[in-house]
């Protein structure tokens, strides 16, 4: 299988060949153990607003650069996440390298619990792409840290409905922004990835009346969607189809310099992390007159989430701090306009305003 996103083979952890390198981590921990096949890569961005939290991704990597890159990435993004949705965590994610149709076990998870406890409390763990809630209950077993189990075992459950709120909340403020009104009805939204996220934003959408086109390279996730929203179109490409609206829902790195030239969508939107392969990709897109909104910002939903899980809060209270995201993109957007920036500017510009505030509070 190809790799997440393109890396430089030679590519370590200090010395990146990538923008990573001018985003320096805390921490980064590789985990090996032969008995259960477990590799596991832990990295911590930053734990100045508070403990690093990040979901543990499954993915069968090409190699361990690729896993490497993938995980400094989705962290980094996590510190900037967590900064903007306006909760007291830093940002941390892990990866397990292997298929998790075949190498998943509950001697794997529970060995990874054990390391992600040996961390004493600077990360903690959650749900991503090849992990669920039954497996957070599984890891629950051996590790005090980590959110998202089911609500049985004292856990607030599966994120996803959350996530998809919020990247729902997104789309509505980025329309506004794009065409003066918030609302989808009428407009063509092609969701690539219908899995756990994908498959509540399609509900949602659905709802406000929008025309949706869905593909997903999982079949089974595509039955899925067949059977329970059968006026949803099922087409072989997302990107390239007549849409209004691209939400990019899979795995990250789909917008390059080729797709964010050829796109004809007028709206991007998704709950997938990472979309464009290098922030510069974003002026192609603006150039085109197309509207992006930061992923980290339209992902919160399910960070929010758990971050109410932590201190206790209820279902109603996090589903109103999640709408609010709304409001959030829509101050990134009126920001980027009068700044004349890019909305990834304005959305990092936030994001290191309070990061940078808690640092100096820390010093006193």
């Amino acid at each position: 299988m190809n790799s997440v996103v393109s890396h430089d083979d030679t590519a370590g952890v200090f010395d990146r060949a990538d923008y990573l390198r001018d985003y320096p981590h805390e921490q980064v921990s590789f985990f090996q153990d032969p008995a259960s096949g477990l590799k596991a890569i832990v990295a911590i961005h930053s734990t100045t607003l508070g403990p690093a939290l990040g979901g543990t991704r499954f993915y069968p990597y090409s190699d361990e650069s690729a896993a490497v890159t993938d995980v400094l990435r989705l962290s980094r993004g996590m510190t900037y996440k967590a900064a903007v949705a306006g909760v007291d965590l830093g940002g941390g994610k892990a990866v397990i390298i292997g298929d998790p149709a075949t190498a998943k076990t509950d001697e794997l998870l529970g060995a990874y619990a054990k390391f992600v406890q040996t961390l004493g409390g600077r990360y903690i763990t959650a749900g991503d792409v090849g992990t669920n809630s039954n497996d957070l209950d599984i890891i629950g077993r051996n590790t005090d840290f980590v959110v998202g189990r089911n609500a049985t075992v004292g856990g607030s459950g599966d994120s996803a409905p959350m996530t998809a709120l919020g990247v729902f909340q997104s789309m509505r403020a980025a329309a506004q922004s794009h065409w003066g009104t918030p609302s989808l009805a009428g407009k063509t939204v092609g969701v690539e990835g219908t899995g756990k996220v994908g498959y509540e934003l399609i509900k949602l959408l659905l709802a406000d009346g929008a025309t949706v086109l869905a593909t997903d390279v999982n079949a089974a996730a595509l039955d899925r969607v067949k059977a329970d929203f059968p006026q949803v179109s099922i087409v072989d490409s997302i990107i390239d189809a007549d849409l209004d609206v691209y939400a990019p829902c899979a795995m990250g790195a789909t917008l390059t310099d080729t797709t964010a030239r050829s796109i004809k969508a007028e709206v991007v939107c998704g709950a997938a992390n990472n979309q464009l392969t290098v922030p510069e990709v974003e002026n192609i897109l603006r150039d085109r007159g197309i509207t992006w909104t930061p992923d980290y910002v339209a992902n919160g939903g399910g960070l929010i989430q758990v971050a109410g899980e932590l201190k206790g809060n209820s279902a109603e209270e996090v589903k109103l701090k999640v709408e609010k995201i709304f409001d959030t993109v829509s101050e990134i957007f009126a920001k980027s306009k009068k700044d004349g920036i890019l909305a990834g500017e304005a959305a990092d510009a936030v994001a290191e305003a309070r990061i940078a505030e808690a640092a100096r509070v820390a010093k006193g």
